[in-house]
């Protein structure tokens, strides 16, 4: 089947064009190329625009008349950004993926897969949040993810329209074929820093919050490696209709490990990886932090078919191989 992909060039989007191939389907990439990379579009049909180009979305449905589902990953998505630029991340986020959801609906488009956040996600108990969890987003960013599922479940009910948002915890690591990976020159995610400072392109890794209320103080995350991720988006594909809500064409569904694993944990596991020890210090959180939590994957597997396969130590180390080949690439 042919899947339309927005924000198809960047880390996350691009991988799931693979796992799609991979597994048969044909992907359409459309990408500002704003953070995305062109070179990941290669081979594939692409077009090179933006989400709020009415005109665009038109084109590439019109010529392509049989499209089944679109996985929706465009949007800004740095946490620290969204806070000192809160009108960008309304506006790229929500506003334009309003109008993007209501056209899909004129259009005959009818199955959304978004890319969602559990940064959604409030303080739980025992830091494992299932997806009745408390909503208590910390940041415009995680706020933007809320208004969007919430735009999109609205819109499901009162047009011809079925969403499933997929609720994305800590995804790391690179695809195993090394197709693809992180690309950022300025990356904000904890394991980017890790590979920075083990380069020597930063001085120390930084733990940002060593007071939280977790076993060792510092942030707890569920790290999911990228490639489940991807898995996870062409089983909701395949099994799009099943993955709803009884008697609803809305479904949110968790994707992690079900594992919690702190920064100080992640260290110590890259640190494993690598074969040797960081630099670090300790700094105060940064704006919009959250002490985190780990996955309830119940709903996943039952209603996707779905389990993580791959270890933490597994993305650690395609995240270094992909780091490798990448700055090659650069070089």
């Amino acid at each position: 089947m042919k899947v339309l992909i927005t924000g198809g060039a960047g880390y996350i989007g691009s991988t799931i064009a693979s796992a799609l191939e991979d597994r048969g389907h044909q992907p359409i990439i459309l990408d500002s190329l704003a953070v995305g990379r062109a070179e990941f579009t290669q081979g594939r049909v692409f077009y090179h625009g933006d989400i709020g180009d009415a005109a665009l979305i038109r084109r590439v449905i019109r010529e392509h008349p049989d499209l089944y589902a679109c996985i929706h990953c465009a949007a800004l998505i740095v946490v620290p950004e969204s806070v000192s630029d809160p009108y960008r991340y309304y506006h790229e986020n929500v506003v334009k993926s309003l109008e993007m959801f209501h056209l899909f609906a004129e259009l005959g488009l009818s199955r959304i897969v978004f890319s969602s956040s559990a940064s959604i996600y409030g303080n739980v108990p025992g830091f494992v949040a299932g997806e009745d969890a408390p909503i208590a987003p910390q940041s415009p960013y995680a706020r933007t993810k809320l208004m969007m599922e919430m735009v999109l479940e609205d819109l499901c009910a009162a047009e011809p329209l079925s969403g499933i948002a997929l609720r994305y915890f800590n995804p790391i690591g690179a695809d195993p074929k090394m197709r693809s990976g992180q690309y950022l020159a300025q990356p904000t995610h904890v394991l980017a820093k890790m590979m920075q400072t083990a380069t020597g392109a930063e001085p120390c890794f930084s733990i940002t919050g060593a007071d939280w209320p977790t076993r060792d103080g510092s942030g707890l995350r569920d790290y999911i490696h990228v490639w489940d991720l991807a898995q996870a988006h062409v089983d909701a594909v395949e099994r799009f209709d099943a993955a709803l809500d009884p008697g609803s064409r809305f479904a949110a569904i968790n994707l992690g490990t079900g594992n919690g694993v702190t920064v100080f944990e992640l260290l110590e596991a890259f640190e494993t990886v690598l074969g040797k020890k960081l630099p670090t210090q300790k700094l105060p959180p940064r704006p919009g932090d959250v002490a985190g939590a780990c996955a309830g994957v119940g709903r996943a597997r039952q209603r996707l078919g779905w389990k993580t396969t791959k270890t933490m130590a597994e993305a650690i180390a395609d995240a270094l191989k992909w780091n490798d080949i990448w700055k090659g690439r650069k070089q």
